[in-house]
């Protein structure tokens, strides 16, 4: 869903790159779970993320709204992505 939102607008900005490796240290994250992460089917992160609580849900929503504003702009396809993401966990 990270790497989703960086690369949904078609252009990787430097900011979204800082903020992403940010996030990683965050999460405690290193580039082989990014890349496992990454090969998961929409569906099956989704379901993932339902079963989550709702304070794990709110953070991962305020942090991939932060990514999507890291480079300055928030672009109409990271806007969809994000609702795509929010309305099937309701947050």
């Amino acid at each position: 869903m990270i790497y989703s939102t960086v690369q949904v607008d078609g252009i990787v900005h430097s900011g979204e790159i800082s903020e992403e490796s940010k996030l990683m240290c965050v999460i405690d994250f290193d580039s082989n779970q990014i890349q496992f992460a990454q090969n998961i089917e929409a569906e099956q992160s989704i379901a993932i993320l339902q079963k989550m609580t709702i304070d794990k849900k709110k953070g991962l929503a305020k942090i991939l709204k932060d990514l999507a504003k890291s480079d300055g702009f928030v672009h109409e396809k990271e806007t969809e992505l994000l609702n795509s993401i929010s309305a099937p966990i309701k947050v």
